[in-house]
């Protein structure tokens, strides 16, 4: 024990056969205690550059492997090609020359029947040809995009979904709200800009919660007349300027059912391309149970 009762930190260094420290003290590990060393002068020098060696060793490896993944990961090299045909208009025009590409007339996608599922052709370019023909040609027809997410492959439907947002967004942004002046798209179609003012527009989303309301034992649907009967669905608004999530659950709740939420807890998001591309945020939403039951009997089940 150290005077005052502390006792010093202990280091066991192994020397491997009897060297000078190891014919000074034994062959077994050497002991250093506290800040004090009873290494040989010049096997501490050794010691601590075989220490130092073994840090800078270490840092390398870590940064060479990080640096090895990133080069090395599918999704890092995808993610910055697809970045680079963003900004540059020439590899893009390359990459459109040899991609292939989903039709689409009206915002409705081309789907072909395939026995009993729905596929969606990926066609090379050929430029702008009539609805009939190509519904003749490849035996296939265009279909609404609600319909057509829930009959072909999960991928297929997400691809569609972000194909279909772009396209309605730059129907709509074709004109700068500035100076009226009409605005031009770039070649991988990831923003517009108007040259009259020099702005430039990117596509942008619009943030929706969607929350399942719930007092600890029971959930809370809600429908709207044009529904089917029998169709129920969650919570759902979009967030007002200057609101976070937890604040737009809390005011559609409140809005809607005339419940006080109590606590938020996010689950998921997902892209949404209706009506004109969001993104839904998904939560889970708590309300007491006795004022639960007491909005409940002021609302009316329009299913009856």
């Amino acid at each position: 024990m150290a005077p005052g009762g502390a006792e010093r930190s202990r280091l066991a260094v192994p020397l491997g056969g009897a060297g000078a420290a190891g014919s000074a003290r034994g062959s077994g590990p050497l002991v250093l205690r506290g800040h004090r060393s009873f290494l040989p002068h010049g096997a501490q020098y050794s010691y601590l550059w075989v220490l130092v060696m073994a840090v800078v060793y270490q840092a390398v490896y870590r940064r060479t492997a990080s640096l090895f993944c990133r080069l090395h990961s599918t999704y890092v090299r995808k993610m910055r090609y697809l970045n680079e045909l963003k900004e540059d208009d020439t590899l893009c025009r390359q990459a459109q020359n040899s991609g292939t590409f989903f039709l689409f007339h009206n915002l409705s996608p081309f789907l072909q029947k395939v026995g009993k599922k729905y596929l969606v052709p990926q066609l090379s370019a050929a430029g702008a040809l009539d609805k009939s023909v190509i519904e003749s040609e490849l035996k296939g027809s265009f279909t609404d995009l609600r319909k057509a997410l829930f009959i072909v492959d999960g991928k297929d439907s997400s691809l569609m979904a972000s194909a279909q947002s772009l396209l309605r967004w730059h129907d709509s942004h074709q004109y700068c709200s500035k100076t009226g002046q009409p605005t031009q798209k770039n070649m991988a179609g990831s923003k517009r800009v108007c040259h009259a003012s020099g702005i430039t527009y990117y596509p942008q989303m619009s943030p929706v919660v969607i929350t399942l309301v719930s007092d600890g034992s029971r959930c809370l649907l809600t429908r709207q007349p044009s529904f089917p009967k029998g169709m129920y669905t969650a919570l759902s608004g979009f967030c007002d300027i200057g609101e976070n999530v937890e604040e737009a659950v809390q005011r559609e709740v409140a809005e809607e059912v005339g419940l006080e939420v109590e606590s938020v807890w996010y689950s998921a998001s997902q892209h949404w391309p209706f009506p004109s591309s969001s993104l839904m945020i998904a939560c889970h939403s708590l309300v007491r149970a006795q004022e639960a039951e007491w909005a409940l009997t002021s609302l009316k089940d329009l299913s009856s």
